[in-house]
């Protein structure tokens, strides 16, 4: 349990109607067939945008960027999964303090607090105000009898009488203990990587799922993903830490900029300093010593320690050529073992990342920031994501895709995939809510079935 599920920036919007209309996903994928799944995700999730008043600076460096490049109509709040009190400000004598977090009971159970813009959100809410998967589907799904093994790494899937073998070990005291469960119906739901790896060794290490579709692995996205670091002289500028991770996007989506399609974003990440010293502090009977004797040099707000303060980074994602390749290959430290490896070239899809770097660049000097391009990709033309899609994609057939649209595996009953790797091309926008809609849609037409 854990990946996006849990890390990931709370950004929770939907996909632009287009995106479904290109030919690469199956006809019965639309915009309007996928809006009811849109609606009951936005319920479950409790997204909202961040209320007027408690804007980031993160925010604000991007709203003033956008208007002094003409780009006012460009701009928005992007609809979070976060529980804000509308009566938070940062005007509040100690903003941060988690006196303010106000706790209530959501729908599925789970005690929550409001927003105090701890700026922890990839690495964990300090207060429960992200609303994670673990505080509504799963607590949900444990309610209606649904049970929750952590540490437990799926290695392959056999199809045997009456259903499937999963085979997996457990992790135990630094051990790896096999086992295995027997299932009529198995939904993999492990993530673009995930997934696709655990249907890979299925078929091509341990050949028990010989009949899966030679598509499997393709037409891998990045979509686009391009974050981009930016030096200002003034840390209050930036307060790079504080408050939700991003919360303003900057929307090129309609190919304005040389045809790209794509979107921006301000994007903070936690305190590592504060993060690291406070927890390291809290083991042991010194910690509390140590603690009071540095006082306020510990203490969170909007003043507090932290030496990536003037530090911005711009998050870019949009359309790329999806044209990677996952496979399993030989490891160069154990040669007698595969792993996941990921074929991608970048030649069809840097035109859309070089736009999205020229976009940070102009907002940057808009601002009178000093933008760092990555060396990974000034030198070496490499790339890292947070939205990896794709592996197991939807189609039509075995020929173009390695699922249906309803999530069911080509070639084998009762086979499901439900999670980013279903996506045949990418998104643009923040992929998770058409993820969770197409799992919703999966669960759906899977129970209509029954």
């Amino acid at each position: 349990m854990g990946g996006g599920s849990l890390c990931y920036s709370s950004v929770v919007m939907r996909a632009d109607p287009e995106r479904f209309e290109s030919g690469a996903w199956p006809p019965e994928i639309t915009y309007s067939a996928l809006a009811p799944y849109y609606d009951k995700v936005q319920t479950m999730l409790g997204v909202r945008e961040i209320p007027p008043g408690q804007h980031t600076h993160r925010y604000q460096l991007l709203q003033k960027a956008a208007e002094k490049l003409g780009y006012r109509e460009r701009f928005s709040s992007v609809p979070l999964a976060v529980s804000f009190d509308p009566g938070y400000n940062y005007a509040l004598p100690d903003p941060l303090d988690a006196k303010y977090s106000k706790t209530f009971v959501n729908p599925q159970g789970q005690s929550q607090g409001t927003c105090i813009h701890l700026g922890n959100c990839d690495i964990g809410c300090d207060v429960h105000a992200k609303n994670t998967l673990d505080l509504n589907y799963i607590a949900w799904a444990e309610r209606h009898g649904a049970e929750v093994r952590p540490l437990h790494l799926v290695r392959y899937l056999e199809c045997v009488q009456g259903g499937y073998r999963v085979v997996f070990d457990r992790i135990e005291q630094g051990r790896l203990i096999r086992g295995e469960e027997r299932a009529e119906r198995v939904v993999l739901a492990a993530g673009s990587l995930g997934s696709t790896e655990i249907l890979l060794r299925s078929r091509d290490e341990y050949r028990t799922l010989p009949a899966l579709s030679p598509c499997l692995g393709r037409h891998w996205s990045g979509n686009a993903n391009f974050l981009t670091p930016d030096l200002y002289p003034d840390p209050g500028q930036v307060n790079q830490g504080i408050g939700p991770t991003i919360s303003g996007g900057l929307n090129f989506m309609d190919g304005s900029v040389g045809g790209h399609r794509f979107f921006i974003e301000d994007d903070g990440f936690p305190n590592v300093y504060l993060n690291a010293v406070t927890a390291k502090l809290g083991a042991g009977w010194l910690g509390p010593l140590v603690a009071r004797a540095l006082g306020g040099a510990l203490r969170r707000g909007l003043d507090e320690k932290n030496p990536t303060d003037h530090v911005m980074v711009w998050l870019g994602e949009g359309l790329d050529a999806a044209d990677g390749r996952l496979h399993l290959g030989r490891s160069w430290f154990k040669p007698w073992s595969k792993e996941l490896k990921l074929d991608w070239k970048v030649e069809r899809s840097k035109p859309v990342i070089d736009a999205i770097v020229g976009m940070h660049r102009r907002l940057s000097e808009a601002v009178g920031g000093k933008l760092q391009v990555p060396l990974y990709w000034s030198l070496l033309k490499s790339l890292l994501t947070v939205h990896p899609l794709g592996g197991c994609g939807m189609g039509r057939t075995p020929e173009d895709g390695v699922v249906d649209h309803r999530g069911a595996v080509f070639g084998y009953q009762n086979l499901y995939v439900a999670d980013g790797a279903l996506l045949p091309a990418p998104t643009g926008r923040n992929p998770s809510m058409t993820i969770a809609a197409l799992a919703e849609r999966v669960a759906d037409l899977m129970t209509r079935s029954q």
